[in-house]
């Protein structure tokens, strides 16, 4: 294998824009909009949109039982 061709990884701080920070090991810091502390899935905030299926719609459509 070639020598000297891989990227150093150091230990970097993640940052989330609700101001949470992550310590990982990557070639570069980096900025987020979302993580799983702020993201409505993970905080249970999060709509449920009930929207019926295609087949449902294809029936109603053509007239299907």
């Amino acid at each position: 294998m070639k020598k000297d061709i891989h990227p150093k990884y150091v230990e970097v701080k993640i940052s989330c824009a609700c101001g949470a920070e992550y310590d990982v090991t990557s070639t570069a810091e980096a900025k987020i909009g979302i993580c799983a502390k702020c993201h409505p899935f993970f905080t249970g905030k999060a709509k449920l949109v009930d929207t019926e299926g295609r087949v449902d719609r294809f029936r109603r459509r053509y007239g299907m039982k």
